[in-house]
């Protein structure tokens, strides 16, 4: 598969920048999809030619302008900033500077933006998670509002948005899209397909724990797998039946904000998110105004589901993950798997699929295959079918009502060239973040399939839609989610007890919705706080409603362990994709 990814880069980049500054060129464009698209694209050479020519034309009033964007430091948005980049100014005339700074710091662009009206940016590819944001704040532009009116000359007749799979995340309870996806990757569940299908490991776990060693489908299941490989010599030595991460950081909270609590079984029932309760614990009225956070007003962020799901995180990592998982962060822990001494992890970006298929690694075989696999996480005792089962990261373009209109044109002509159909699936080929349907189905990637151990099968599956990001349910990301990783920091440190840290969590969550009630800035569909109540009652109130959210304890959390073969799960999926 070395084609996909070893074009001559750098030989594209020299091109583009040896051709002159401000000029328009189709001559341009086709030295650029002979250098870098060639048939890696849905669309044929005829019809690259006929989009490149569109955006040519729709630039020809911004030609000369110097525009700025910026993302997150992804591979991915490395490969815009780059390589397409280039392309788009050599082609269009209008000069992108496509800055790549910390997601962090991206969301603290955007914020000052929003406060201040400084145009900081033209464009800015953030997380959907802010959806809920975007739509009560009302400082972004609604994009369908845009598409129809100012940004109509300037909006691809070939955009396709029917063929993008994260639009449904990025579309507000006013039936609004509001952000256009980029890219997207979803955490999934690791495994050592290598040890799972070694004959020894077969007898002695089916021995030991009277069911076949698979694919967990619940955390039963998982903590029993993880037991099994920790301490177990697997050829080269004894390895760990679980990988995580748990230093104070504000990575820590991503690693519970992206969905852990619906694994869990924490919220409602629902796709994309739980409603009237989301994965975060935060319920909303029938106006989609949030009213509560704790049970004591409805919200599940310190119900039972919750506190099991930080109780589980704190088991696995002290008996099953290497001791020096504790003081890791995030992107400390990331290559660990890599290394090969992990039997499975719950909690994998697929991000990192790259870095886990190169030449040389312990967890890949001679011939470039994988030792591993990724499946669809196991999920906890409190999950009910119809309840999202993981996360999606799902960065998307936004463009600000401070930006002035030109601007956001130009700006909104290159979002649409770095996803459109002509460049998609090359650039999918160098990042594995999908963002259309028609990329997933390219036949190059039915090629590449066997050697990104299952990531390909997992996106053309009907298990997808049960990963999602953050939901609408949360009215303001950037305040909301820096309170996650102290909480969850002090249960991890023990400091306190997983009910007292999701119990100060819920709290500090309602204490920023009565501020943002009380200065009413969010309008109608800002938070209305409701009144307090015992986990009773509001069990009992969600039941008549058809709702889940709060659920009442249960007495055994530890039910018995369900697992799958890997291969029957993969025959599934191919014959539900058969009958579609």
């Amino acid at each position: 598969m070395r084609r996909y990814l070893l074009t001559s880069t750098a030989a594209v980049v020299l091109l583009l920048a040896a051709s002159p500054a401000w000029a328009q060129s189709i001559e341009e464009g086709k030295k650029f999809l002979d250098a870098e698209i060639g048939d890696l694209s849905t669309l044929s050479r005829a019809e690259q030619e006929a989009e490149l020519q569109w955006f040519l034309d729709a630039a020809k009033p911004y030609v000369g302008m110097d525009i700025k964007v910026v993302s997150e430091t992804l591979t991915t948005h490395q490969y815009e900033s780059q390589v397409l980049a280039a392309a788009f100014t050599a082609l269009t005339g209008i000069k992108v500077t496509h800055d790549l700074i910390g997601e962090g710091d991206v969301v603290e662009k955007l914020q000052t933006q929003m406060q201040t009206g400084e145009n900081i940016y033209d464009a800015y590819i953030n997380d959907s998670d802010l959806i809920g944001t975007h739509w009560r704040y009302q400082q972004a532009r609604s994009l369908t509002d845009w598409m129809a009116g100012e940004g109509a000359s300037v909006t691809n007749p070939n955009l396709k948005l029917d063929d993008f799979i994260g639009t449904a995340f990025t579309t507000a309870p006013d039936g609004d899209l509001y952000q256009l996806p980029d890219q997207q990757f979803a955490n999934l569940y690791f495994f050592r397909y290598d040890w799972f299908n070694d004959e020894k490991a077969k007898a002695d776990f089916k021995a030991k724990y009277g069911y076949d060693l698979g694919v967990p489908v619940n955390w039963s299941a998982y903590e029993d797998i993880a037991e099994f490989f920790t301490g177990r010599d697997m050829g080269e030595g004894p390895v760990y039946g679980h990988m995580d991460y748990g230093k104070k950081d504000p990575s820590l909270g991503w690693r519970f904000t992206d969905a852990w609590l619906s694994m869990a079984g924490n919220g409602d029932l629902g796709l994309p998110n739980g409603r009237p309760v989301d994965e975060w614990g935060i319920k909303v009225d029938e106006n989609s105004r949030p009213v509560g956070s704790c049970v004591a007003r409805g919200g599940d962020t310190n119900g039972p589901a919750a506190v099991y799901s930080i109780q589980k995180y704190l088991d696995w990592m002290k008996a099953y993950a290497p001791p020096e998982a504790q003081g890791m962060t995030f992107s400390e822990s990331g290559p660990v798997p890599s290394q090969g001494k992990i039997a499975q992890q719950m909690f994998t970006y697929t991000a990192f699929t790259a870095d886990f298929v190169k030449e040389g690694l312990p967890v890949v075989n001679a011939d470039g295959s994988p030792k591993w696999r990724f499946a669809p996480s196991p999920h906890g005792v409190y999950w009910k079918d119809g309840m999202k089962l993981g996360y999606q990261d799902v960065g998307s373009w936004t463009i600000l009502k401070s930006t002035p209109v030109d601007r956001a044109q130009a700006a909104w002509l290159y979002a649409q060239f770095v996803t459109s159909l002509t460049v998609d699936v090359k650039k999918t080929h160098f990042g594995l973040t999908f963002a259309r349907e028609s990329t997933i189905r390219h036949p190059s990637f039915t090629e590449r399939a066997p050697k990104l151990g299952g990531l390909i099968e997992f996106y053309r599956s009907p298990a997808r839609v049960q990963w999602s990001p953050t939901g609408t349910n949360v009215p303001d990301y950037p305040k909301l989610a820096q309170l996650w990783w102290q909480a969850i920091g002090d249960a991890s440190s023990g400091a306190k007890t997983p009910q007292a840290a999701m119990d100060s969590l819920c709290a500090e969550q309602e204490s920023v919705l009565e501020r943002l009630e009380r200065a009413g800035v969010q309008g109608d569909i800002g938070p209305k706080l409701a009144e307090e109540h015992d986990l009773a009652f509001w069990n009992a109130d969600a039941v008549a409603k058809g709702n889940v959210a709060p659920q009442l304890a249960i007495a055994n959390e530890k039910e018995q362990g369900v697992t799958i073969n890997y291969d029957d799960l993969l025959k599934s999926w191919a014959d539900a994709n058969a009958t579609q």
